[in-house]
């Protein structure tokens, strides 16, 4: 079948799609970036996350599905390679973080960027306490991944610790928890110290899930059942 271009695509009744193409062309032409951390968050869950429906709750049919894909994709690239982080991440001449571990029961809070350098101390103290808890192997953590976590405590207007379910992880305890969920990667950025599973006191996962995905930075995971997002720094991509 011919593919038709994008801005002769028909629109269906009750405009979904229109809507999303819409939102995403804001977004790619950066309208939206002047919008709270919030209010993409909200925009971004009803356009992008959730599949658009009929009124009596039925889902649309794919027709037009591969140009509203393609240019997700674009706005995907576009986040990763053109985009500038977020001002107040180069603008912070300190960035403090900190941490709570769920399992060992560990707390860290410190500054572990200053005046333009990463502080090596600190960085130390962040990966023994991000530590693989099962086997005590300690790894260096991406320091792409604690400004990812610096980032979204600002977009979310809080000041308090990460609760830790996860952090690195080495290749003994990653095998090991594949043989008991079929949910564990197995080449997991955990076991790069590319990857943490965290909580927050008194936020909700969801809300920092969406506030996470208005970063467009990393991989973002969602476990409302065991209530954590998973956070990484490889593609922009959400599950």
């Amino acid at each position: 079948m011919t593919k038709q271009p994008l801005e002769n695509t028909n629109i269906d009744e009750d405009g979904a799609i229109a809507s999303r193409r819409k939102f995403l062309k804001k977004l790619a032409c950066g309208s939206l970036l002047a919008l709270s951390g919030s209010e993409v968050a909200t925009a971004a869950v009803r356009h992008v996350i959730h599949p658009h429906r009929h009124k009596h709750g039925h889902s649309h049919g794919h027709s037009h599905a591969k140009p509203i894909r393609a240019l997700e994709r674009h706005i995907q690239s576009r986040f990763m390679q053109n985009t500038p982080e977020p001002y107040y991440l180069h603008a912070a001449e300190h960035k403090t973080l900190a941490f709570e571990h769920t399992h060992t029961g560990d707390k860290l809070k410190l500054t572990y960027f200053e005046r333009g350098r990463y502080i090596t101390e600190a960085l130390h103290e962040i990966n023994y306490l991000l530590r693989d808890f099962r086997t005590d192997d300690i790894h260096p953590i991406d320091t792409a991944l604690l400004d990812q976590l610096f980032v979204l405590k600002q977009t979310l207007g809080v000041n308090k610790p990460f609760h830790i379910i996860s952090g690195y992880r080495s290749p003994l305890t990653n095998a090991q928890l594949r043989k008991h969920s079929h949910g564990v990667a197995d080449h997991s950025f955990h076991m790069q110290g590319r990857a943490i599973d965290i909580r927050l006191e008194g936020v909700s996962s969801k809300t920092i899930r969406n506030a996470a995905l208005t970063l467009a930075q990393g991989g973002v995971g969602y476990y409302p059942r065991d209530n954590f997002v998973h956070l990484d720094t490889g593609e922009f991509r959400n599950w």
